[in-house]
Parts: C-alpha cells; structure tokens; sequence
C-alpha cells in the first residue's frame, strides 16, 4: 500500500528495476542526491519532480501524493 509521495516514488523505481544509482544517472544527479530525494531528506522540486515522471510515462503532478 502506498501511504505518501516517497513511497510511491520507490515502488515506481523499484517496479522499473532501476537502483538509486541508475536513476541518478538517469537524472544527471548523485545518487547520494536522489536517496536523499526518496528519504525525504531533500525536497522534491517541480523541475526535479518533471525529470523523474518523464521516466516513469507520468505527469509531474502524479508523483506527488499527499503525506499522512
């Protein structure tokens, strides 16, 4: 079940078989980077956010889901 945004993020990585590594090359990122950005302890801005739901065929809105 996904409960928020970093979830959903790991499932959509994890479903692709991609690792913290490839989507960091992916993104021109660190991967230090990206873990940050799926752990919360960076934030996820909307340009970031564009890049990321590019490859996962979505829209950049659809990967924010609210927190509880």
């Amino acid at each position: 079940m996904i409960k928020n945004s970093t979830d959903y993020l790991i499932e959509l990585r994890k479903k692709k078989g991609l690792s913290y590594n490839d989507m960091a090359k992916i993104l021109g990122i660190s991967k230090s980077y990206y873990w940050q950005i799926e752990h919360k302890n960076r934030r996820l801005y909307y340009d970031m956010a564009k890049k990321i739901a590019k490859i996962f065929n979505l829209k950049p809105d659809d990967i924010f889901l609210e927190d509880n």
